[in-house]
């Protein structure tokens, strides 16, 4: 095994989006659409500042968490880690980071979305104690054509 640099984990600023971007084109699970484009992150990061996190191995961005929240609850989307740096503990320095600044922000509860079949996923975030529900599904509806 190889020594790895260190990890550093900082807030995910507009500069980091070509990279960011690539991970999680790159990252199975991860579902993008054009709400991940670059001016509808840059309005998501102005809205939720310090609430989204990068890590990175010397200048490179081998991790992402998008987090947020609406005045009530928290939200976090597109988690990625590039599979070298897996299994590492790099991903849960993330969630934790960002849970860090909702709680921060005074949010009580945090909720995320996950495909059905992101086994790997859902494994995931049950390992770090949260709870799969099967009591609430997601609707959606688009508001401009594509």
């Amino acid at each position: 095994m190889t020594r790895m640099a260190e990890i550093i984990i900082e807030p995910f600023t507009i500069g980091h989006y070509d990279d960011v971007y690539d991970l999680w084109a790159n990252s199975p699970g991860v579902g993008l659409s054009g709400a991940d484009r670059r001016d509808s992150i840059t309005s998501y990061l102005e809205r939720n500042p310090y609430m989204s996190f990068v890590a990175l191995s010397g200048r490179k961005v081998i991790g992402v968490i998008l987090g947020g929240h609406d005045g009530r609850r928290g939200y976090i989307h597109h988690l990625a880690v590039k599979e070298p740096y897996r299994r590492q503990g790099v991903g849960k320095q993330l969630v934790g980071t960002c849970l860090d600044a909702l709680k921060e922000a005074g949010i009580q509860k945090c909720h995320l979305f996950i495909y059905h079949e992101n086994d790997g996923g859902i494994a995931f975030w049950e390992a770090g104690g949260w709870t799969l529900r099967k009591d609430i599904m997601v609707m959606s509806r688009q508001l401009v054509k594509k």
